[in-house]
């Protein structure tokens, strides 16, 4: 009997005394190893003489493959076999009495947005929805953002063109150019919706939400503007005073542009909204660029107003004291169940949104 015959032999002996993983992992180590059987036995080709090396050879790549098909085979019957033991543990036993009912709970984002939408619809807003795959246009170029304009590395694109026409949207501003090219003066809509940028850590994530606000009218100035975040900061936090800033920013969409910062204190180490030595950024807003309106045929002499942008997930982690913004998209059913609201408590104003 031949060295190879010898090697398959045993191979034969031993792979039918496998019962487990573990004996069948020994087995390939014996025989495939870095010192197993079949790889010395390639490792000592150089060593045999020419005219039998080719026979040899092609002998050895037989077994090679018989002994590699057997461990296959094997390796799937002890998959299978493993299988069936779960199956046999694991089945359900119809005739139990059902458990008692869980009744799900909506997610705080989906709250935040019917709080959101609550406290402006009660002072003339209506929601606007769009597509969240945009063109470049309508998400840069109609919003005063052309090609060479700095203000596209604030974001990180996914585009899904290669020349660049197609996009997820960074921001719901969009629906913005949509809603004026679809329509006419005066406008005063909000945007919820989902939005996408390349970033993630935990304040940031690749999806998150964005409420665009916009108000267009004859005569409309950054009073109105003050005096519509000043009513909704209160309604939402439900505090009957807030101390609040606004600092000076640029937007290419808005001139002048600002950024809206709220006072705030440490109180029992919770964050207290209304008042305070400290100041916390909630949003960004401005009068609406005139460029932006001759982009969608608005005449910027007859009509201007004002628009913002508000991070829900923010506000959503502010009020109810969400310290990682990553766990709203881990699906974990005990965060949703302790962070989650009744799903027949509908937010309205006049009995206070989260009580």
């Amino acid at each position: 009997m031949s060295d190879l015959e010898k090697i398959s032999s045993i191979f034969n002996a031993k792979i039918d005394t496998v019962k487990t993983k573990e004996d069948l992992q020994s087995i390939k180590t014996e025989f495939f190893g870095k010192n197993g059987q079949i790889t010395l036995q390639f490792k000592n080709l150089s060593s045999i003489e020419p005219e039998k090396r080719k026979e040899f050879a092609s002998n050895l790549n037989k077994i090679k493959e018989d002994l590699t098909n057997q461990i296959e085979l094997k390796n799937s019957e002890l998959e299978n076999l493993e299988i069936n033991e779960k199956l046999k543990n694991e089945k359900v036993d119809v005739t139990l009495p059902v458990r008692p009912f869980q009744q799900g709970k909506i997610h705080p984002v989906s709250q935040v947005i019917d709080e959101i939408s609550s406290i402006f619809s009660e002072i003339g807003f209506s929601v606007a929805e769009g597509p969240d795959v945009e063109t470049d246009y309508n998400n840069f170029t109609a919003l005063n953002t052309p090609d060479d304009h700095p203000a596209r590395d604030m974001h990180d694109t996914f585009y899904l063109e290669k020349n660049k026409k197609l996009l997820l949207r960074t921001h719901t501003s969009p629906v913005q150019i949509r809603t004026m090219i679809n329509g006419k003066a005066p406008f005063k809509i909000i945007v919820p919706g989902r939005t996408y940028r390349c970033d993630s850590d935990q304040t940031h994530a690749p999806m998150f939400h964005q409420l665009e606000g916009l108000h267009i009218d004859k005569s409309i100035t950054m009073g109105h503007l003050k005096g519509c975040l000043d009513y909704f900061i209160k309604e939402f936090f439900e505090v009957k005073n807030v101390k609040m800033r606004f600092r000076p920013s640029h937007f290419p969409f808005t001139e002048p542009s600002a950024e809206v910062d709220i006072g705030y204190r440490i109180e029992n180490k919770k964050i207290v909204i209304g008042e305070g030595d400290k100041w916390l950024e909630v949003l960004g807003c401005g009068m609406v660029h005139p460029n932006v309106l001759k982009n969608v045929k608005v005449d910027p002499k007859k009509f201007q107003g004002y628009a913002f942008g508000i991070g829900i997930d923010r506000l959503a982690m502010l009020k109810y004291g969400i310290n990682d913004l990553r766990a709203f998209f881990e699906t974990d059913f005990r965060w949703l169940n302790h962070f989650g609201f009744d799903p027949l408590d509908v937010p309205t104003n006049y009995r206070g949104l989260s009580k």
